[in-house]
């Protein structure tokens, strides 16, 4: 589904870091070398797979921060599906100024791709076996996290917190320390302000039940067996938010679905999906 981009002001910076990589202590010598300065270009950016958008926003950028005279057309932005052939977005005008912009313009817009193509396939299998949501992690590219969780949002998903600051999630090794479950529900109540909600990881029932017992937002239902999915969201009863977490895989989703459960989230969609292939060539005359 079509997507809102993100503020300029989140996504500059990121793709000014990028180009500035790239550009190194010279710039684009190459370009330099072998494209007279007032060659004129025009390209489109086209998808070679079957596909979701994200990123396109954040590649407008970079060309738009190279050469602010470039004209560049969306023909597909964030959140649309594409198959082979389909024209992303058109570019035109200097062509030392698109060549340079071309591979980090690429590289933002194939990496949000794949991860938005990531979360609809597995949107789509979770829909049809239930109600959950699919909902990515922190376990984001550094520097990268704004535009990653958008992406997931370009593929239908939806987003857990954005950082430590968001909300308080009690994990195992909280738990460790704070001496089990009950004492740190009980120190995270005492410190968290009321607009604060407070999840809670549990690996067994009997963890659950001490959760419960205490009142918490959310329960995080980790690498539990569908069956013990099952059990676990008869057990909580609608008094908390369920996410089941561990081993979510296109064959695994189906059957996480299926027990109930109210979120399913996963990691590898921003730290491990394959690009999307987009290219950028010459249009055609």
């Amino acid at each position: 589904m079509p997507l809102s981009p993100l503020p300029r002001l989140l996504v500059e910076p990121v793709v000014r870091a990028a180009l500035l990589e790239d550009l190194g202590r010279a710039g684009d010598i190459t370009s330099e070398a072998v494209i007279p300065t007032e060659a004129r270009f025009t390209a489109v950016m086209a998808a070679r797979q079957n596909g979701v958008l994200a990123g396109i926003d954040a590649a407008v950028i970079a060309f738009n921060l190279v050469d602010p005279a470039l004209t560049v057309t969306v023909e597909r932005g964030d959140g649309h599906a594409v198959a082979p052939g389909d024209v992303v977005l058109r570019v035109e005008g200097s062509a030392r100024a698109i060549l340079t912009a071309e591979r980090v313009a690429l590289n933002i817009a194939c990496r949000m791709s794949g991860i938005a193509t990531a979360t609809a396939g597995l949107v789509a299998i979770a829909r049809a076996n239930g109600k959950a949501q699919i909902v990515c992690t922190r376990k984001t590219t550094p520097g990268l996290r704004a535009l990653e969780k958008h992406a997931v949002k370009a593929g239908g998903g939806s987003n857990h917190r954005f950082g430590l600051d968001d909300a308080v999630l009690i994990k195992d090794n909280h738990i460790a320390v704070a001496g089990g479950v009950v004492p740190a529900i009980r120190a995270a109540k005492a410190f968290a302000g009321h607009m604060v909600k407070i999840e809670v990881e549990v690996d067994t029932l009997a963890q659950l039940h001490e959760a419960l017992a205490e009142g918490v937002d959310a329960v995080l239902l980790d690498n539990m067996t569908p069956a013990q999915l099952t059990e676990a969201v008869a057990l909580v009863g609608g008094r908390a938010i369920t996410e089941a977490s561990g081993r979510v895989s296109a064959e695994t989703v189906g059957p996480i679905a299926a027990s109930g459960v109210d979120l399913i989230s996963v990691g590898w969609i921003t730290h491990s999906a394959p690009i999307l292939d987009l290219g950028l060539d010459a249009a055609e005359a």
